[in-house]
């Protein structure tokens, strides 16, 4: 849009259809968004209206939230119901408080999808081979990258916590800091929309895939949440003593009942399970335990004010919006019917069949058909058009026979 006609207020509309493009571009059947296809309006937020630094043009972005014509917030809007969660807080006097932190890979570019991403060529005119984790090294070439980002995080004002190089070839961390469950999903969206955007002004390409890479770590998006009194800002998570509450156990009890039906929103994409069964601290199970990286829900060590529990299934391809909302949807639903947890787990541990989760998508979307709880939760409407939109994409990648079976299965007798 015009930047006079936005400042006119003129309305822009948009197909309802478009809320269910799958990664494609294709669209499921009309019956999952209304057989007219109707009409949605886009109202931008106000304080989500950004010039966009990187951008040789005065250009700007606004996140806007998909309304119905008749005002109220659309069932497939994944922003609208983030706010319907945080709303279902709010009526029980409580405020959700989150962070996410994202991992991603800095690639050169790669005009050859049949071939295996690469690193940049660092500043010794070699590529990184893999042993610059944690490190404090800037031989990877990228620092005018990583300072133009920083540069555009300020103007965007999007405040960073830690930063680091992590484990993978050419993969990275930012944590952002915590706070309101919808901006930090607003924040997230706009940091990932940054790095791409920066990546190509510097010939570079940034992958938020959940696994990009062979025999690498992949991709996470670990959110971390707590609750606070709107009242008077306390972490209700811990008791005047210091000690876990009800309400904290309550939380994981419903962060455990949910994550096997909400796998699906967790990890959305085929590639999504290649990060889950390699785990290498990608666990895919519902255990919950202090401080053990191995279990899906961890309680990070810290203080009683900042006691919290990290959702560690989300991949950095998750949708921030969706993500957020289904974790702390479940840790609500354990609050309202007081679901008490299982044992916290320990060390070096069997995952119990009850704590497994789905491990492809197929089985993931078959557990979302039957789950009564993610209806619940988030409307048959949603849940439906969700179903039917990722059931394209898996169609769709089951259209292609990958190198794999060319290579090893072609010989076979």
């Amino acid at each position: 849009m015009t930047a006079e006609g936005f400042l006119e207020g003129r309305r822009l509309q948009m197909a309802r259809g478009v809320l269910l493009q799958c990664i494609m571009g294709g669209y499921p059947a009309a019956r999952f968004y209304g057989s007219d296809d109707g009409d949605l309006a886009l109202v931008a937020e106000p304080s989500m209206i950004h010039p966009l630094p990187w951008s040789d043009e005065p250009r700007a972005l606004a996140i806007c939230d998909a309304d119905e014509l008749s005002g109220e917030s659309s069932n497939l809007s994944t922003r609208g119901q983030l706010k319907k969660v945080i709303a279902r807080y709010a009526a029980r006097g409580l405020a959700p408080v989150v962070a996410t932190e994202l991992e991603f890979f800095v690639f050169a570019p790669n005009t050859d999808p049949t071939q295996p991403f690469r690193p940049p060529v660092g500043f010794d005119g070699r590529r990184e081979d893999g042993q610059s984790a944690f490190s404090v090294s800037s031989n990877n070439g990228l620092r005018p990258f990583f300072s133009e980002v920083y540069k555009c995080m300020a103007a965007l004002g999007l405040p960073r916590d830690t930063f680091m190089h992590e484990m993978g070839v050419s993969q990275f961390e930012i944590n952002l800091l915590h706070g309101d469950p919808l901006l930090l999903a607003d924040q997230t969206f706009l940091f990932k929309h940054l790095l791409k955007e920066v990546a190509l002004k510097h010939g570079l390409s940034v992958v938020c895939m959940a696994k990009p890479l062979a025999h690498t770590p992949g991709s996470s998006m670990h959110i971390h949440q707590s609750l606070v009194e709107i009242a008077t800002g306390k972490n209700v998570f811990s008791d005047e003593s210091g000690q876990p509450t009800a309400m904290f156990r309550h939380f994981i009890g419903g962060q455990q009942a949910g994550m096997a039906d909400f796998t699906a929103l967790f990890a959305p994409n085929v590639n999504s399970y290649q990060r889950l069964c390699h785990p290498f601290a990608s666990p895919n199970n519902a255990c919950w335990s202090h401080d053990n990286r191995a279990a899906g829900l961890r309680i990070p060590a810290s203080s009683p004010v900042a006691r919290r529990v990290e959702n560690r299934l989300p991949g950095a391809d998750a949708n921030p919006y969706l993500a957020i909302a289904a974790s702390l949807a479940a840790g609500l639903h354990g609050i309202e019917h007081e679901l008490e947890p299982t044992e916290a787990i320990q060390g070096e541990f069997e995952v119990p069949d009850n704590l497994s989760l789905p491990c492809t998508l197929h089985a993931a979307l078959e557990r979302l058909k039957r789950s009564q709880l993610a209806r619940e939760l988030f409307g048959q409407e949603f849940i439906e058009g969700y179903i039917a939109s990722k059931t394209m994409e898996l169609t769709s990648f089951f259209d292609e026979i990958t190198p794999w079976e060319r290579r090893v299965l072609a010989a076979q007798a």
